[in-house]
């Protein structure tokens, strides 16, 4: 198993058909320890629950990670837990504001940063210390696949968010050379998790051309996640659709 031993937190695992659940899962079929966090309390003891009843070692951690506090909070629960962090992956955030740019309210505007960039930050300056401790750690973050010149002009907050995470991804993985913290981001096109297919409803060439499965999405995670990625770093890795 490729990540055998490892003590792997994971954020935004909150809803069961959704990618962060999803790759919770394919990480325990690796071997990996869990420590998984959504805002709500209900929502993350459900996931850890139903991933325990998979033979998945995992605790759950209810956490605003738009805060200091709520960062902190997940990064200690796992330490007192396991001992160390060695995987952390970023997924909270998502998009979530649409409409015209110049149309967009600054509560708009700090919503989907916080959710996306803030959270990213906050998790990442939390962990770092333990990884420095340890001797290493490896770091995902989730960018976007497509480039911000072709985002689409109705997501803008969500486009300055995520190019923030890239220049995220790529400044701390400066910092990271030579302590042993390899920092990489995946950039996905359209998931096939439950909530994108109820919205979209893509045709079957759609889905086969377009979109992407959660296992492919999670291949490159664990990929990174794991010792075959040793040296990769500052990498925003596309996983993309058959025919983009």
């Amino acid at each position: 198993m490729r990540l055998e031993g490892k003590v792997a937190v994971i954020t935004g695992v909150s809803h069961a058909g959704q990618m962060g659940f999803a790759l919770a899962g394919f990480f325990a079929e690796e071997g990996a320890r869990l420590v998984i966090a959504s805002r709500s309390g209900e929502r993350v003891a459900a996931r850890a629950a139903e991933l325990q009843a998979r033979g998945a070692l995992v605790k759950g951690v209810a956490a605003d990670l738009t805060s200091e506090e709520g960062a902190q909070h997940l990064v200690e629960e796992a330490l007192q837990w396991q001992g160390r962090v060695d995987v952390l992956v970023n997924l909270a955030g998502g998009l979530t504001k649409y409409g015209p740019p110049h149309e967009v309210s600054l509560q708009d505007w700090e919503s989907e940063l916080n959710n996306n960039l803030r959270t990213t930050f906050l998790c990442t300056r939390a962990v770092w210390p333990s990884m420095l401790a340890q001797g290493g750690g490896k770091i995902i973050n989730f960018s976007r696949a497509y480039s911000i010149q072709n985002a689409g002009a109705q997501t803008l907050a969500y486009n300055c968010a995520k190019a923030g995470v890239d220049a995220l991804t790529r400044t701390f993985a400066q910092a990271g050379k030579g302590v042993g913290i390899y920092v990489n981001a995946i950039a996905p096109g359209l998931i096939a998790t439950q909530a994108n297919l109820e919205e979209l409803h893509p045709s079957p060439t759609e889905l086969r051309s377009k979109w992407v499965s959660p296992r492919e999405v999670a291949e490159v995670a664990i990929f990174l996640a794991s010792a075959a990625s040793d040296g990769v770093t500052g990498a925003i890795i596309p996983v993309q659709g058959r025919g983009i």
